[in-house]
């Protein structure tokens, strides 16, 4: 019996020896497996093993900033936090140093002020249950350094922040439709543009986010001495605006007063430096914080999203297109008051009564529809016209840099339609459209392209990347015509009784055009009839003389009809400025003639050379710094169109330059020209240097900076 018994056991003996030399063949054979393979059960290993023991972290390229032409920062990145409370238990080690939040209703309470949020809607986050942690939504995101402060000091324990970055528009409301605005995205971080500038030029701002990759270990550490992988983050570029930060402020500060002392639905304008298409300034009201964009009404920005019918400034046009086909005579008379078309169409001038047998030129200064459809229906036809309009742009987007612009309609084809819009009804244009049409009258019939755009700069090498220029387009006037177009916008703004007479100043440098357009009927049922359904608008040069700003504003259903706001507003802006340009408003400027010399390059040209040029060519008016051979710098630049009257700087090849004497220049010569010698300038109050902080004749070194004391006026000692 024993011996039969040790028989099975020898048997079950091998059975388990086989088995499990079985089960050593099948892991010898899955090590080979794995060993020789890159890949198993459709998992790569290699990137398997990786993923365990590397960490790939984002360096986050900063986003660029926004500047206006004189350096002031109008768009940034700040450092912002997110609002995080604890709420597991687990979190807390030490009953004596709570890192949970234990009282929920007194955190709700005093977050509640910071937060401006409700006591419930913040108990509906704190009383999540088994969660780990809770944010707040939208109100616990983007929080200030103030904020973050007010919260560390209540002293409560699970609070905690998460740092990240915002974009800040430290000056609020200033500029808002033409910045537009960025928002951060709660997932990634990334700030993205969605309006405006800021949306336009999103790729160029936001830069190129970089990554490190390093060893890690069970804690999530880098291994100490193991290599890492890094691609530094490439920071966005920082966009320069030609926006003159003062004119923009007399702009804002204009159009709030018209709306605090008139009233009106929106009001819209821009102003573009005549002589090199620069838009030096503009602005739409009702605005909003891009901060909060809280009070934020309207997503369209009326200078170029929103066209509309312009209304009588488009006389100045239609009477251009008149003088450029050869058929118009200003002492050509008419019967005005009313026009019955051949459909039986009465058209009336604002005054139905008329003024009697006039010229056409008085027509024009008396804003006379009928005068209009005279000249058309005796001279003129649809396709002179509308040709002469697409010359002009009108039809056509500008090219400015911003999204969303839109190209108005001119399409008119019967007779009434083509009345229509010789003075502007029926047809849509904007106002960077009627800016860069009148650029014609202050650059020899010549159109000037508007930009926003100063420059684009790198700000890791300080390489500019992008410069913007003058841009000239075809030739559209004779300089007949020009100086026939300015002779008649001055009679219509500064003679007796004509239609423009609310917008004459002192000096009578402020010339223009004005006009009125029904409001059309959304239901298409013609046009409304109430007396504030009107689109009142100012086209203007200033000054007549030597123009230096073109200027388009327009306000839709003021108070009582009434162009007394916007007459108000266009000349305390023009007063404004001309201060600001060191000029005057107060007094007839000299009536000697105004001569004008196209400049050259005279960049390493020899210095007496160049003065003989400019005084042959009547330019008197020569700064010229250093006591060198050659000229190094130039302002204006080559191409610019310069007169008798205007500065021309010239900084030469000397290597001692000085601090010049700047007392009794404007605010904007005094700055060109230090800035050209490369001192920063800081500048109190408006209108002429009376004092400098550093004195003329003292050596330039770096970073030299310099503050300039303004006043508006000098006394006749002065």
């Amino acid at each position: 019996m024993r011996k039969k018994k040790r028989k099975n056991n020898i048997k079950y003996s091998k059975l388990v020896i086989g088995f499990s030399l079985f089960l050593f063949a099948l892991m010898i054979g899955r090590l080979i497996e794995l060993s020789l393979s890159t890949k198993v059960d459709d998992t790569n290993l290699k990137k398997l093993a990786s993923q365990r023991t590397t960490k790939t972290e984002t360096i986050k390229a900063k986003r660029g900033t926004i500047y206006s032409s004189d350096d002031d920062v109008l768009a940034q990145n700040v450092t912002s936090y997110r609002l995080i409370a604890y709420l597991s238990t687990s979190r807390t080690t030490n009953k004596n140093k709570p890192q949970h939040v234990v009282d929920k209703e007194k955190t709700a309470e005093a977050l509640a002020p910071i937060l401006n949020m409700a006591k419930e809607d913040i108990l509906k986050y704190l009383n999540k249950e088994n969660v780990y942690q809770t944010e707040f939504g939208n109100k616990g995101r983007g929080l200030t350094e103030l904020q973050k402060s007010q919260i560390d000091a209540l002293d409560l324990p699970g609070l905690d922040f998460i740092e990240s970055y915002k974009r800040y528009y430290p000056k609020g409301n200033f500029l808002s439709y033409t910045l537009g605005y960025a928002l951060t995205d709660s997932d990634s971080e990334d700030i993205t543009g969605k309006m405006g500038l800021e949306l336009y030029y999103d790729n160029i701002l936001k830069g190129e986010d970089g990554y490190v990759t390093y060893q890690k270990d069970l804690k999530g550490y880098k291994i100490a001495g193991t290599k890492e992988y890094r691609k530094e983050a490439t920071q966005g570029k920082n966009i320069y605006l030609t926006i003159d930060s003062n004119v923009q402020f007399f702009i804002e500060q204009a159009l709030t007063n018209a709306k605090n002392n008139f009233g009106y639905e929106w009001f819209t304008m821009v102003i573009m430096d005549a002589k090199t298409g620069k838009i030096i300034g503009m602005s739409s009201n009702p605005n909003f914080d891009p901060n909060t964009r809280e009070n934020i009404t309207n997503y369209l920005d009326l200078t170029v999203s929103y066209p509309y019918e312009p209304g009588s400034t488009m006389k100045t046009f239609t009477y251009m297109a008149a003088m450029e086909n050869n058929v118009y005579n200003g002492l050509e008379t008419y019967d005005s008051g009313t026009y019955t078309t051949s459909d039986g169409t009465v058209i009336g001038d604002w005054n139905r009564n008329g003024w009697g047998n006039i010229t056409l030129d008085k027509g024009y200064a008396l804003s006379s529809n009928v005068g209009v459809i005279n000249l058309i229906n005796r001279h003129m036809n649809s396709a002179m016209l509308r040709n002469y309009y697409r010359r002009l742009g009108f039809g056509k987007k500008t090219g400015i840099s911003l999204p969303n612009e839109e190209t108005g309609k001119i399409a008119f084809k019967y007779e009434t339609e083509i009345y229509n819009a010789g003075f502007g009804q029926g047809i849509t244009t904007t106002p960077l459209q009627n800016v860069q049409a009148l650029s014609a009258l202050t650059n020899d019939g010549i159109i000037l392209k508007p930009y926003l755009v100063e420059k684009i700069v790198d700000p890791e090498t300080n390489e500019v990347i992008f410069k913007g220029k003058k841009k000239t387009g075809e030739r559209v006037a004779s300089t007949e015509t020009v100086r026939k177009m300015i002779e008649l916008m001055a009679d219509t703004v500064n003679g007796i009784g004509n239609t423009g007479s609310g917008f004459r100043i002192e000096s009578g440098q402020l010339i223009g055009k004005t006009g009125t357009a029904q409001i059309a009927d959304t239901n298409g049922n013609g046009y409304l009839s109430g007396k504030e359904d009107i689109i009142s608008s100012f086209s203007g040069i200033y000054p007549k003389d030597n123009p230096e700003i073109i200027i388009y504003a327009s306000v839709k259903r003021p108070v009582e009809g009434s162009q007394k706001g916007l007459s108000t507003a266009v000349k305390e802006v023009v007063s404004n400025i001309a201060k600001y340009y060191g000029e005057s408003v107060d007094s007839t400027t000299s009536a000697d003639e105004v001569i004008s010399y196209k400049l050259p390059s005279f960049i390493n040209k020899n210095i007496d050379e160049v003065k003989n040029t400019l005084t042959t060519n009547n330019i008197n008016n020569q700064v010229i710094i250093g006591s060198g051979d050659k000229v190094i710098k130039q302002y204006p630049t080559s191409d610019s169109t310069l007169t008798n009257k205007d500065k021309i700087f010239l900084i030469t090849n000397d290597n001692n330059l000085t601090i010049p004497d700047v007392t009794m220049y404007s605010s904007k010569d005094a700055e060109i020209l230090l800035s050209m010698l490369g001192l920063k300038v800081n500048i109190n109050g408006i209108g002429y240097v009376t004092t400098q902080s550093i004195i003329a004749g003292t050596n330039i070194t770096s970073d030299m900076e310099i503050t300039l004391e303004l006043a508006p006026k000098f006394s006749d000692d002065g």
